[in-house]
């Protein structure tokens, strides 16, 4: 089985970029809905027309359907690209329920979740004003496994029978046997192994409809045919500059999960994070109409902008399912042994790591691996209480047990990228915490991409490291398979990420089981309860989940944000 990346590893340098704004995963986060009414955020109510400007780090690159890797809706691709279905269109945990799209509904499975059809609702148009059918659907994803237009979500291709095999239309124009289109108004997918998320899957921009007479290939991505409530006009420097304008044949009858207030949405990327949100604070001009898709409030900017009422009403807050945690690789002593770990897990004093994560206000701690939404199928433990600031006598008392009566020295595997969840900063507070359970933590800082090569390549992990993982969409499943399934284990190249190189065949069973679950609330805890019984092993130690805090112009209206990404609903926004 292929590995399933998450939201963060999928986009590592934006992952990199939006935490480090944080000091100073795949840019997941934003503001929450300030409202009590439809997210108006700033008073009035929201009207059509202006200019949405959107301030970011990191510019948009291969802004083609078939290479993004997003989800759930929200963010900029959402805007052109419609999918079978999308996140629901409410903040909070309400925005973390599926909902239909392009679709008239969320799926229908077959008796084993082997099968799933979907129905096009009435009335879908491109954005020339031609029909949108199931055959666009099918090509859509299609072209998503041509290898010049990689960088796409994998799961088609380990889902879909005869996916692992296909080459594309430009290579294989015959398609894909296992995606079938009876009529303009019906696709059907036959998996290869049961599959109860398919219907957020299908949140995937591989889902978006595409024509085959207008796909140019590599080219495409300047000027993707729209389905969604804007179109694509200027797109310079392959995403630093972009300019969407309304799609005047997007109908929200068909999609009331948007809107389509702001004339003209312009996004400028590639700026100084320092500058993006000092243009936010000041707000003048343009700014005033203005938003970030991937720029946080570091710690000093968070108190300044706390000590000033006025700013302190345009920060949002944002929760996205995602772990910062402790790595073991059990094949390296002496993490082999369980009371090591365990002694580890109570000696952690998580306080010194928040701390250096940026405070409370942008971490907050974590004892559970699945983050604490209830649709990851979240259920709070802590197995090795180790209180704000470590146990240090139960911590030595394990010590004790695993033959290290006098304490133990181990070596700290982090990147020397100040991004405050991998970094020096994080290691050293480990480090002083672990020091008073007597564990000396020696420090082995690797520039960033050597510390991703070290960890990911199985062969060459190191014993204990600093990691992190996010979900691609809010279920247990791509939280914790990519991590425990010991069939993921990639034993050749850097793209491993079960780090314990844990094979229990149990574990796999479970994992395959809930799967075949339809039921979100049943699959959800499911997955808790395998959480809480992973946990038990301490095969790593979660430490604390990012809080994101971003700013909004001071005209900006209708501010909404759910807890599947975290970012801020550009679909939503208004600025008059």
């Amino acid at each position: 089985m292929r590995r399933q990346p998450s939201l963060i590893s999928r986009r590592l340098a934006a992952a990199a970029v939006g935490l480090v704004v944080v000091a100073g995963a795949a840019a997941c986060a934003g503001p929450k809905d300030n409202s009590s009414k439809d997210g108006d955020g700033t008073g009035g109510k929201p009207q059509k027309g202006g200019t949405l400007s959107v301030l970011n780090t990191t510019p948009l690159t291969d802004f083609d359907p078939a290479r993004q890797y997003t989800s759930g809706g929200g963010n900029i691709p959402t805007l052109v690209f419609r999918t079978l279905t999308t996140r629901g269109p409410g903040s909070g945990p309400a925005g973390n329920k599926v909902v239909p799209d392009l679709a008239t509904d969320t799926g229908r499975p077959n008796a084993d979740a082997t099968e799933w059809t979907y129905t096009l609702k009435d009335g879908l148009k491109f954005e020339d004003g031609t029909p949108i059918t199931s055959a666009d659907v099918k090509y859509g994803i299609e072209r998503s496994f041509a290898a010049e237009l990689s960088g796409g979500a994998p799961y088609l291709r380990d889902w879909l029978v005869g996916g692992a095999d296909y080459q594309g239309p430009y290579k294989d124009p015959k398609g894909l046997a296992s995606i079938v289109t009876p009529d303009p108004k019906t696709i059907v997918f036959k998996l290869s192994k049961p599959e109860g998320d398919f219907p957020l899957l299908a949140t995937q921009t591989q889902f978006t409809p595409v024509p085959k007479g207008k796909d140019t290939g590599a080219k495409y991505e300047t000027h993707p045919i729209s389905s969604g409530p804007y179109k694509v006009v200027k797109n310079e420097g392959d995403g630093e500059h972009m300019v969407l304008t309304r799609n005047t044949n997007w109908s929200q009858k068909t999609d009331p999960r948007r809107q389509q207030y702001p004339d003209t949405i312009d996004v400028k990327s590639g700026l100084d994070p320092s500058v993006i949100n000092q243009r936010l604070s000041t707000s003048t001009g343009a700014d005033a109409s203005a938003v970030t898709t991937d720029t946080n409030l570091g710690p000093a900017e968070l108190a300044q902008v706390s000590g000033d009422s006025a700013l302190s009403k345009r920060v949002g807050t944002g929760h996205f399912g995602y772990t910062n945690y402790l790595a073991f690789n059990t094949k390296v002593k002496p993490f082999d042994n369980v009371k090591v770990r365990q002694a580890i897990s109570y000696a952690i004093n998580r306080t010194s790591v928040i701390n250096a994560a940026g405070g409370s206000a942008l971490a907050e701690p974590a004892t559970t691996f699945l983050p604490d939404q209830e649709a990851y199928g979240y259920a709070p433990y802590d197995l090795f209480p180790a209180g704000k600031s470590g146990n240090p006598a139960k911590a030595k008392e394990l010590l004790k047990q695993a033959g290290y009566p006098n304490g133990l020295t181990v070596t700290l595997t982090h990147s020397t990228l100040e991004d405050r969840e991998n970094s020096p900063t994080i290691a050293t507070a480990v480090q002083e915490g672990l020091k008073q359970s007597g564990i000396t933590v020696k420090l082995d800082g690797l520039e960033n991409n050597a510390y991703k090569d070290k960890t990911r390549t199985a062969a060459k992990a190191p014993g204990f490291f600093l990691a992190h993982w996010g979900g691609d969409w809010p279920s247990g499943g791509p939280f914790l398979a990519p991590i425990f399934d010991g069939r993921q284990i990639v034993k050749d190249g850097a793209g491993n990420f079960n780090h314990a190189q844990l094979d229990d065949p149990a574990v796999n069973k479970e994992i395959d089981d809930i799967n075949k679950l339809t039921d979100p609330a049943a699959a959800a805890k499911r997955w808790g309860a395998l959480d809480k019984k992973l946990g038990g092993e301490a095969l790593d130690v979660p430490l604390f989940h990012p809080v994101y805090k971003r700013l909004v112009g001071k005209n900006v209206k209708n501010v909404v944000i759910s807890d599947w990404t975290g970012v801020l609903d550009v679909s939503r926004v208004a600025v008059k």
